[in-house]
């Protein structure tokens, strides 16, 4: 049971990390094709959800945020649809990004999508539930399945959460085949399984150009024994470099139709594309900034033969404290819709 548990959050850590290099190299595109913004304007309303928050604002501010000068938040929820084979949209990865442009510094909170919560405004189903059905429940009931689920993490972290970027991880890989693949300079032989083709695929050392399949099974290797000595994280850092790279390239403008495209069908957020620009000017060309990560802390168990991850409060309401204080919000009584064993 430990190493099941263990082997799904490995799991999600490298989904986590996709997606983050995704949104990365979402902004990035969005940001250098300024010569062609109607194009990508297009793909944005194609992609854009909106919340329907009065004031556009999320409830627990007084007034909207500035992406450009103040600290805001983003909710990244990851689809892996490929594993289910598209029968099902719920969110298998979930972060919370927090950006405080004084402090130069990104946190990433990761939210276990089996976390036991209060969903409210769930019609019928509204009541204790794992997290990760907020969206489901928020589409069935016509309420909004990403603002049901944006909501419901507000609830548990006690914190205004400003956006949302949902990411079907199919666009990562179709991004880098439009790029025309990434080159790689492999430091160790392996072999991984194509999850698509289920072929393996073998990665020889030394210089190597990869198609978008090829790159996601360069990432994803953790089982093989030179994994030890070549592990994922330094894997996925050269494949960051490397897609960012390949984004600023020149030819990347002669692909701007064919990007938008893929962006507007496997990506959907509230961000406007002039909130996108603001984004990347204050954050990607920071020289200092600064990453730091965390996760909701918890246990696994079954509350009346359900399983659920049931959060610590006691480390939940030190990390509420903690976002509100980067949010540069004023501390306030605890409250969450997390729901313990003891409720």
């Amino acid at each position: 049971m430990a190493k099941t548990r263990m082997a799904k959050r490995r799991k999600r850590k490298w989904i986590r990390n996709l997606l983050i290099v995704f949104c990365l190299c979402f902004a990035t595109i969005s940001s250098y094709l300024t010569y062609s913004v109607f194009s990508v304007k297009g793909a944005l309303d194609q992609s854009k959800v909106q919340l329907q928050r009065e004031d556009n604002k999320s409830e627990l501010r007084e007034k909207p945020v500035s992406y450009s000068e103040e600290p805001f938040s983003i909710l990244l929820l990851g689809i892996e649809e490929y594993a289910t084979k598209k029968e099902t949209g719920r969110a298998d990865t979930q972060i919370v990004m927090t950006f405080n442009p004084k402090k130069h510094k990104i946190t990433l909170v990761t939210i276990p999508r089996d976390t036991r919560v209060q969903i409210d405004n769930a019609s019928e189903y509204t009541g204790i539930h794992k997290i990760n059905a907020a969206m489901t429940y928020g589409e069935l009931n016509q309420y909004g399945g990403e603002k049901l689920q944006l909501e419901t993490t507000e609830k548990l972290l006690n914190i205004p959460i400003d956006a949302f970027v949902t990411v079907n991880f199919d666009g990562f890989r179709d991004v880098i085949d439009a790029l025309g693949g990434i080159d790689i300079d492999i430091k160790q032989p392996f072999w991984e399984d194509n999850i698509y083709t289920k072929k393996r695929i073998d990665f020889a050392q030394g210089h190597a150009h990869l198609t978008g399949e090829e790159a996601l099974a360069f990432v994803r290797m953790r089982k093989r024994e030179v994994n030890n000595i070549y592990p994922r994280e330094e894997r996925q850092n050269q494949m960051i470099e490397a897609t960012v790279a390949q984004t600023k390239s020149a030819g990347t403008l002669l692909k701007v139709g064919e990007l938008t495209k893929i962006f507007g069908e496997n990506v959907k957020t509230s961000l406007s594309i002039g909130d996108l620009f603001a984004i990347q000017s204050q954050y990607l060309n920071m020289k200092k900034l600064k990453m730091g990560s965390t996760e909701v802390k918890g246990f696994d168990t079954k509350v009346n033969g359900v399983s659920y991850f049931v959060a610590n409060q006691q480390d939940l309401q030190k990390l509420s404290e903690s976002l509100r204080a980067e949010l540069g919000l004023d501390p306030v009584p605890f409250q969450t819709s997390a729901r313990f064993t003891n409720y």
